[in-house]
């Protein structure tokens, strides 16, 4: 080997090294947040606030979740409306239109990295993987408080101008 081919390969080792410790900064640097919130959370309130103030439902009355969050801030996070119609067929690949929209409207799902930003009040979801693929990819913030084992999150406002509300029990 060559004097030219052994430094190609520590600088390229060097900067492989100090690219992992970037990207493990980035990640770790910012989890030290979200260490108050790792552990199990069960969903309490799915709601939705119009453009007037009211407020609904938006999972229906009693919706199902479950929020997982570790130390390192990979989270897992799942939102269910309760009752949801199963497929006649017993078939998932056998649905019909009404029953694809209800399984599809009814849920909400995604997995990630989670960063806090507690002087904001913000929560950031680094989005890997979603049931609604546009999500995919991004990073959305989010208003939280933390209160007594409960945190409670506004997300972005849809495109009518609703806003969603979820509001999570601490249960370990």
């Amino acid at each position: 080997m060559n004097i030219r081919t052994a430094t190609t390969r520590r600088l390229a080792a060097a900067l492989l090294s100090a690219c992992s410790l970037w990207t493990s900064a980035a990640f770790a640097g910012p989890a030290r947040g979200v260490s108050s919130l790792a552990g199990s959370w069960t969903l309490v309130a799915a709601e939705v606030q119009h453009p007037d103030g009211s407020r609904a439902p938006d999972y229906g009355a009693s919706p199902k979740g479950w929020l997982q969050i570790d130390r390192r801030g990979h989270y897992s996070l799942q939102i269910f409306k309760a009752g949801r119609p199963a497929f006649h067929a017993g078939d998932k690949a056998k649905g019909t239109p009404g029953e694809y929209e209800a399984a599809v409207m009814g849920s909400s799902t995604h997995y990630g990295m989670l960063r806090v930003e507690p002087d904001r009040g913000i929560l950031v979801f680094r989005i890997e993987g979603a049931s609604f693929p546009n999500w995919e990819g991004q990073e959305q913030r989010r208003q939280y408080e933390l209160d007594d084992g409960v945190l409670s999150y506004r997300v972005t406002a849809r495109p009518n101008g609703d806003v969603p509300i979820s509001v999570w029990r601490r249960i370990d």
